[in-house]
C-alpha cells in the first residue's frame, strides 16, 4: 500500500494481517518506486492524493513500465475526474476513505483473482 498518512498505513496493515494477507507499506510514491516489489502476487492499494508524486502519477508510471499489477485507488476526495483517470490508468476499483473493511478485502480478492 502507498499512502502518505501513517495512521491509514497502520490501519490497513492491521486489517490485511487479520485477513491473513501480507503487506508492505510505503509513505510515498517515491519510496515505493525505490523498493519495487519482486514479481509475484501483488495488489497495490494506492492513495490518489499525495505530495510530490500523486497516486495517479505513480499509476501512470507503472502503466508506462508495463508493471501489470492490479491497483485499487483510494482517496478522501471523491470526484469524477479522479475516478475516471484512475480507471483509465487501469485501477480495478476506486474506494472512498474511510474505506469499509469488507469492501476493501472484497476489492483485493477480486483484483487478485482477475490478475491470475
Amino acid at each position: 500500500m502507498v499512502d502518505d498518512d501513517a495512521s491509514v498505513r497502520r490501519g490497513f496493515s492491521r486489517l490485511l494481517r487479520s485477513a491473513g494477507l501480507a503487506s508492505r507499506a510505503y509513505g510515498s510514491a517515491e519510496s515505493f518506486l525505490a523498493a519495487l516489489p519482486a514479481a509475484g502476487r501483488v495488489c497495490i492499494l494506492l492513495d490518489i492524493t499525495m505530495p510530490r508524486m500523486s497516486g495517479l502519477d505513480l499509476q501512470a508510471h507503472l502503466e508506462a513500465q508495463g508493471a501489470g499489477w492490479p491497483v485499487i485507488a483510494i482517496s478522501a476526495r471523491d470526484d469524477e475526474v479522479a475516478r475516471a483517470t484512475a480507471r483509465m490508468l487501469g485501477a480495478s476499483q476506486f474506494l472512498r476513505k474511510p474505506v469499509d473493511d469488507e469492501a476493501l478485502l472484497g476489492a483485493i480478492a477480486a483484483a487478485t483473482r482477475a490478475a491470475d
